[in-house]
């Protein structure tokens, strides 16, 4: 059987994987907030981003999904911050995508 080579590249795929991360405005405010602060409770989230609660969850188990954000649970709470070494990441990919010809 003859080996079928992948088309797309690790890094594209990975790209993408981010991009679609932030593809809802709400997930971009989301990472602007944590960007800012090293770590959020989600129910300071919660009272910042005027959502209900179980929409906000959704987004937020879709930037973790991604690996742009992660979370430590102390129950009752959920911590959430940066994964810093995706968001690193992220950043270096799409400044290599913009910055092509």
């Amino acid at each position: 059987m003859e080996e079928v080579k992948e088309f797309y590249s690790v890094d594209e795929k990975q790209m993408a994987r981010f991009a679609k991360a932030l593809s809802h405005p709400v997930r971009v405010y989301i990472c602007d907030i944590l960007s800012k602060q090293s770590c959020c409770y989600s129910g300071d989230l919660a009272a910042e981003v005027p959502i209900a609660r179980s929409t906000l969850s959704q987004h937020l188990k879709e930037l973790k999904n991604s690996g742009l954000i992660q979370g430590e649970i102390n129950p009752p709470k959920i911590k959430y911050c940066l994964n810093k070494e995706n968001w690193a990441q992220a950043q270096q990919l799409f400044n290599n995508f913009f910055k092509q010809k």
